[in-house]
């Protein structure tokens, strides 16, 4: 067997030592010119992968093929969300590297990718894994391009956290709007970093010949953002897996002329501990000051009644009522979280004080869900009620102060989920609006 110029025939071929130092010639040829119906023990070159190959009865592998690992699988795989994972491991070869998800008690779903290295890889988890639902285990194997497959590791598809009357993707961050009391759950297995809030309270109601409602209270943890009353944004939140609960304050009442009923602050809202203060209701006629609150409540229109105090890192300080020449009475504007409430003066009552704009969420956001007052390109929050009296009113327009702030020509309420103050008026003042908590998180 030391000469190649003999061809052996297979059924010449025994199993029997030989002193051979040169070689045994084995069939060569292409893939496409493999053997048609091929039998186990065949061998070949293969000249198309330079490696010499054997059929086990199933399939042509090399003599020595690679065996495969998979040592880790990295990421963070949550239902209806795509995303990618990181596999580390040995024997991925340098391409079509065949990665398999199998669900538990489901069919394979496969996914062809070039390794990035030898021992790395990445892959986007399909659909048909994704959608799963949040718990189902799913098991991973790699097959390389020598045909060997590794064995399993497994990983449970993650629930996505949940709650709010609202839930959308805002890009690569999910935001969640709570319009009313509900809980944020962060599900088993989640922990959330660098969580970012808005909590709006209620705001105050206005009163009936005298201040305009001052505007719940904000806070804000948006980068870039302020907090009411020109303070920097808060702290981004961690949050590990629980049930939060999220109060959102309801917005005062404003005083009935008819009943003389009595106009009250708005409610507080909070999450996680931070809490923002209802709105000061404003001061009545004849009667007192403004009330303190998130931001402060319109002076009434009497004797120069002061405004009510905002909170630091909330709010302003309501304006400042006034007796006009003519011996009506002019209330002071709410304040707002952007802005303090306008003093009246001797012909006109106070303007609420505008409201903080927020980034949170657009503009295009704001609108689909009814959700704070769209100026031009930004959206407000928490702005302060306009005053009322007899006399001059305090604007022709049929607007309110930026951030949901009710007017008070036509009597106009604060504007719900805004957290703005209610507006004055000479009969009927009104109530404020409710406020609105945001939470906005990247996976």
């Amino acid at each position: 067997m030391a000469s190649k110029s003999k061809p052996i025939a297979e059924q010449q071929v025994y199993d029997t030592n030989t002193p051979s130092t040169g070689a045994f010639d084995i069939p060569t040829g292409t893939t496409a010119q493999r053997p048609s119906s091929p039998t186990s023990g065949m061998i070949r070159y293969n000249t198309d992968t330079q490696a010499t190959e054997i059929y086990d009865g199933t399939q042509w592998g090399k003599v020595s093929p690679v065996l495969p690992t998979l040592s880790s699988v990295t990421g963070t795989p949550y239902t209806t969300i795509a995303s990618n994972l990181t596999l580390a491991g040995t024997g991925f070869l340098a391409a079509n590297l065949v990665v398999g998800f199998t669900p538990s008690g489901g069919s394979q779903t496969t996914v062809t990718v070039t390794p990035t290295s030898d021992t790395a890889a990445t892959v986007a988890v399909p659909s048909a894994i994704y959608n799963q639902s949040g718990g189902t285990s799913i098991s991973v194997t790699v097959t390389n391009s020598d045909n060997r497959t590794s064995t399993a590791l497994s990983f449970n598809v993650l629930s996505l956290p949940s709650g709010g009357d609202h839930v959308f993707n805002q890009g690569s961050a999910r935001v969640h709007i709570f319009k009313s009391n509900a809980n944020f759950v962060v599900p088993s297995g989640v922990s959330l970093s660098n969580v970012e809030y808005l909590i709006v309270a209620g705001g105050g109601g206005g009163a009936n010949n005298g201040g305009g409602g001052g505007a719940g209270g904000l806070r804000s943890s948006v980068v870039g953002d302020t907090s009411g009353r020109g303070a920097s944004a808060e702290t981004r939140m961690s949050l590990s897996a629980a049930t939060y609960p999220v109060v959102v304050g309801t917005g005062g009442s404003g005083t009935n002329g008819a009943s003389g009923g009595q106009q009250t602050n708005g409610v507080a809202s909070s999450f996680n501990s931070i809490s923002s203060t209802g709105g000061g209701a404003g001061g009545e006629i004849y009667g007192s000051g403004g009330a303190a609150g998130g931001s402060g409540g319109g002076g009434a229109g009497y004797s120069g009644t002061s405004g009510g105090a905002g909170t630091s890192g909330q709010g302003y300080d309501g304006g400042v009522g006034h007796t006009i020449n003519s011996g009506g009475y002019a209330g002071g504007g709410g304040g707002g979280a952007g802005v303090v409430g306008g003093n009246a003066s001797a012909s006109a009552s106070g303007i609420g004080g505008d409201g903080q704009i927020s980034t949170i969420i657009t503009t295009s956001e704001a609108t689909t869900y009814s959700v704070g007052d769209v100026v031009s390109s930004d959206v407000y929050f928490a702005g302060g009620g306009h005053g009322r009296g007899a006399g001059t009113n305090p604007s022709t327009t049929a607007r309110g102060s930026y951030g949901g702030g009710g007017q008070a020509v036509t009597a106009q309420e604060g504007v719900d989920y805004t957290g703005g103050g209610g507006g004055a008026h000479n009969s009927n003042a009104n109530n404020g609006g409710d406020g609105v908590v945001i939470i906005r998180y990247t996976l």
